[in-house]
């Protein structure tokens, strides 16, 4: 299947494309097709299981899965990570209601229009390009960091607590797509965006966060009202 990308990330209204992934939670391949026109679904394109950020990003939307599959939506998660390396992640680290793709070349990421950021020593030009002197005046605030930190800070304090070993596959997925930007993107039944929550937005200021889950689960009903 060609690969299809959006020079910019999709929004409300747009169709979103056919994506072919292997699955990692079942066997066999996954695919955005195999939704549209049977349910909607919730889409979530996120950096691979190295990014601490992401696997609490995962884990968030695994959360609300159950309530959204009441309301008859599904969710797929999809991480750059390749497949066995994912699947044994999640075999120590269960998520009820999980369905996850593998997508270690980021084909979706680019088909949803999700940039993939160079780090630059001072040049700054969102989404594409971003200044380390700006990356290290951010300061994010989570409960489960001790004090505001940075966000390399960040990074390290939080794989350490997590306890997560990095191995090959990590790193050439790092090296690869360190700056992606990640995104939620609600499709109805056939397949068109009804909602989304990117980093892309606001110039990043959604940078390592999630929706509320009073959002996601506010568009959720709007979409089977």
């Amino acid at each position: 299947m060609p690969e299809t990308q959006s020079d910019r990330p999709l929004k409300p209204g747009d169709r979103a494309p056919n994506v072919v992934l292997d699955a990692i939670t079942r066997q066999g391949k996954i695919a955005i097709d195999d939704f549209r026109g049977q349910k909607p679904v919730l889409v979530g394109l996120f950096r691979g299981l190295h990014c601490p950020f992401c696997r609490r990003q995962i884990a968030a939307m695994a959360n609300l899965a159950g309530e959204l599959q009441q309301k008859g939506i599904e969710s797929l998660t999809v991480v750059n990570t390749p497949t066995e390396r994912a699947r044994l992640y999640f075999r120590y680290h269960p998520l009820p209601n999980l369905l996850a793709a593998s997508d270690p070349d980021r084909i979706s990421h680019r088909a949803f229009g999700l940039p993939n950021v160079e780090f630059t020593e001072s040049e700054t030009a969102w989404p594409y390009k971003v200044g380390l002197n700006v990356v290290n005046s951010m300061r994010l605030d989570m409960p489960e960091l001790p004090q505001p930190m940075d966000p390399m800070a960040a990074t390290e304090y939080l794989d350490k607590a997590d306890g997560y070993e990095f191995d090959d596959d990590d790193r050439r997925m790092i090296a690869k797509g360190e700056g992606q930007l990640v995104g939620e993107f609600l499709l109805d039944r056939d397949g068109f965006v009804r909602w989304c929550f990117t980093e892309v937005a606001d110039d990043g200021r959604h940078m390592f966060g999630v929706p509320a889950p009073q959002e996601v689960m506010s568009a959720a009903s709007h979409m089977t009202a």
